[in-house]
């Protein structure tokens, strides 16, 4: 740009204040160098971090994870977690027996914490669950002893005050809640044999729905479980949405929880899945996402008489090997190309829990070293990370 050399004095000199303007724009030169060298270290492409999972995600899905109810406190976890998902769901400080394990005993401190970190960071929160449909996972309180229909009355008093405290109190903070969990049976009868089946059949899920909706309107809600993509449990799971649907129950999407084995995922009963939702006008969330390394399958096979034998087995205690790793990828990857082709039906998917070390099937159903998720122990991604980045950015 042009200068205006008219202040020069007759002696050639510049006045004091001009140059003192001169000195203080070549010191803010000297800072913005400065500052571009510190911003731009001279580090290795391998040093720099990874690119974000959760951006990639964006235009396809929301990408979440289930993560320990103490995840304000563990600020280790924090730089991963907010880097790659943009959702967050506690894994036990909102069930029933966390909340309230006795009657009018509320314990909401954990719970408020994790809303809070999720709010001050812009993630997303999953309320999970307001009933779990089992009976050694709902306070033994909840059940009258009898059968009668004042029990029944008396259960739905109990379930309608706990939903209203529960969902009042985070209203407008929660983009969704898993209403129900895991309601379903693993045989040939509709629902799980449980206090809530023997004394309401149906009716608690619809009332379950109906309330939640009543506390916040504005939230997705969700019915839950795990194998209801499968053959049987998946027509079990479709009556029982198109039998509230005809009700008006306000049900929103259906939770696939997703814990697969390796070898084993089902990928074309998930996309028959996906199919059924779709012309139902509901939308997926596939909530809990892991490939078992160390598969579990025959823990519950043959009436348990594997279980000795394998409460011994730990194959990969020192870390997946070359050929493992790529097949965790190859099927990650395969995983996440169907769900990109059903982006219209699936609201988000879930990982459950944020890194291998953290995973619960290092300790379900027996203790082992597992690595199921695109993290290793050290927060450092694995092939299957990579795999899955190169899918979602494909055009």
């Amino acid at each position: 740009m042009m200068r205006d050399w008219s202040s020069v004095r007759a002696d050639g000199k510049l006045p004091l204040a001009f140059g003192l303007a001169w000195v203080g724009t070549l010191l803010w030169f000297v800072a913005w160098h400065s500052l571009i060298a510190a911003d731009s270290p001279a580090e290795s492409d391998a040093e720099r971090p990874e690119p974000s999972l959760a951006e990639a995600a964006r235009r396809w899905f929301v990408l979440g994870v289930g993560v320990h109810d103490a995840l304000p406190r563990r600020s280790e976890d924090h730089p991963l977690l907010l880097r790659h998902f943009r959702s967050v769901t506690p894994e036990n400080g909102l069930k029933p027996a966390a909340v309230q394990p006795l009657e009018g005993q509320w314990h909401f401190a954990v719970p408020d914490a994790f809303v809070a970190f999720a709010q001050r960071h812009g993630l997303q929160v999953v309320g999970h669950c307001l009933v779990w449909a089992k009976d050694d996972r709902t306070p033994a309180w909840f059940y009258p002893p009898g059968q009668s229909p004042a029990d029944r009355q008396q259960l739905f008093q109990r379930l309608s005050n706990h939903i209203r405290t529960v969902v009042s109190r985070y209203r407008g903070q929660m983009a969704e809640w898993d209403v129900v969990n895991e309601a379903l049976d693993d045989g040939t009868n509709a629902l799980r044999p449980s206090g809530w089946s023997r004394l309401c059949g149906t009716d608690f899920i619809a009332w379950a729905f109906r309330w939640a909706h009543e506390f916040d309107p504005n939230a997705m809600l969700v019915y839950n479980d795990y194998r209801n993509e499968l053959p049987g449990k998946r027509e079990a799971c479709f009556r029982l949405l198109r039998d509230l649907r005809e009700q008006g129950v306000p049900v929103h999407a259906v939770g696939l929880q997703g814990h697969y084995e390796v070898d084993e995922v089902p990928y074309d009963e998930l996309e028959r899945t996906f199919e059924g939702l779709r012309a139902m006008g509901l939308r997926a969330v596939v909530s809990e996402l892991d490939l078992d390394m160390v598969p579990r399958s025959r823990w519950w096979a043959d009436g348990g008489r594997h279980r000795e034998e394998l409460a011994r087995w730990n194959p990969y205690p020192e870390g997946l090997p070359a050929a493992m790793l790529d097949r965790q990828a190859r099927q990650y990857a395969r995983l996440f190309r169907l769900f990109r082709r059903y982006a219209d039906v699936i609201e988000r998917v879930s990982f459950w829990n944020l890194h291998d070390g953290q995973s619960w099937l290092n300790e379900f159903p027996w203790r082992r070293v597992n690595h199921p998720l695109l993290f290793d122990r050290a927060g450092k991604p694995k092939p299957a990370f990579y795999a899955v980045l190169e899918v979602l950015n494909e055009p």
